[in-house]
């Protein structure tokens, strides 16, 4: 059963043309990295140039803040009002006024609200703002009658490092195992709708053993293309450490993820119906998970960069454990020819 669903699943054209978009967008992953990154931390791509006024009267200090930020352009206005004139007819990108009240510095930030360049322009603007208050703090610093602890430098870590180990490399390898499950659900309600179910049980096989061919396929389906996606960006230059770990995580979450399509499958057979609630049931469930102290998101970074806690071990091992037992009950305790009967 699992051979003939796989040969299945070869012959459909759109599964296999996924596949090989995966696989192409895979292979040139570092150019992919860098165009997505720019977008999880913008500060860290190309840098647009924006166009700042700058108003009010404490606005020398923070004048020449902006003019030491790359590429911003400042603008100085006399008045706030000519400032939020322009803001407001798109002379100018953003607008600060810096007004004194007492030993305190308010600065009112006008940006756009939604924008193409709200993002570029409120990176910018806020990296000028940390540098202004460090320069107010250090100022003020002679006035306190306590000497205080100098601020520890930034440790300058790259944001792609950050985005390839926290945000790709689990989404490369989670991805798999939702494409499992869906393949699992669709199977099996095309299977019951069209009434082939009881055409296959004329062979002499039983009805759990059509179900477990189809979760085995889809379950040795998954693995496979997590670790092409792996191999693959190490072949572009990203040290991906601990793949049997890895490896271990996707599947014990992946035989979870399809025995529970495979139950939403023959309880509720009506492919759209089964496919909702399959969805909405698995990104809950992960997301859920993703808040505990044992997030699979989490280990799975750790693992992938080499620096894994004992948590980490124990969230590899809680995965397999909850699989394999999702698998046993789901075979012994319902009994998968009781219910595609029923």
């Amino acid at each position: 059963m699992a051979r003939r669903e796989l040969r299945s699943l070869v012959s459909e054209k759109t599964i296999v043309l996924a596949l090989v978009i995966q696989l192409f967008i895979a292979a040139f992953s570092s150019f992919l990295v860098v165009g997505l990154v720019s977008l999880y931390s913008p500060g860290d791509g190309p840098a647009a140039s924006v166009d700042v006024a700058v108003a009010g009267d404490d606005a020398d200090d923070l004048q020449v803040v902006l003019a030491e930020t790359p590429a911003v352009d400042v603008r100085r206005y006399d008045d706030s009002a000519d400032a939020r004139l322009d803001f407001q007819t798109n002379v100018v990108d953003a607008a600060l006024l810096a007004e004194r009240d007492g030993g305190r510095v308010g600065v009112t930030v006008l940006a756009p609200d939604s924008n193409i360049k709200t993002t570029v322009v409120v990176t910018q603007v806020r990296q000028a703002l940390r540098s202004y208050e460090e320069g107010e703090r250090t100022q003020r610093s002679e006035f306190l009658q306590r000497a205080t602890l100098d601020v520890p430098s930034g440790g300058g870590g790259s944001s792609y490092f950050g985005f390839t180990y926290t945000v790709l490399v689990p989404l490369l390898l989670f991805l798999p195992v939702f494409i499992g499950g869906s393949i699992t659900v669709d199977s099996l309600t095309e299977e019951l709708d069209r009434g082939t179910m009881e055409l296959l049980r004329v062979a002499p096989v039983t009805a759990t053993e059509i179900v477990e061919g189809k979760l085995l396929a889809a379950s040795a389906i998954t693995p496979a293309q997590a670790l092409a996606w792996m191999l693959l960006l190490r072949l572009n230059g990203t040290t991906v450490r601990h793949l049997p770990s890895l490896l271990a995580v996707v599947i014990g979450a992946t035989l979870i993820v399809v025995v529970g399509g495979a139950a939403l499958a023959v309880l509720a057979p009506d492919r759209r119906v089964a496919q909702t609630l399959y969805s909405l049931g698995t990104l809950g469930t992960f997301g859920l998970v993703g808040l505990t102290p044992l997030s699979p998101l989490n280990a799975v970074a750790r693992l992938a960069i080499g620096s894994p806690a004992p948590r980490s071990y124990l969230a590899v091992a809680l995965a397999v454990v909850a699989g394999v037992t999702v698998l046993i009950v789901a075979r012994r305790g319902v009994g998968w020819d009781r219910v595609v009967t029923d």
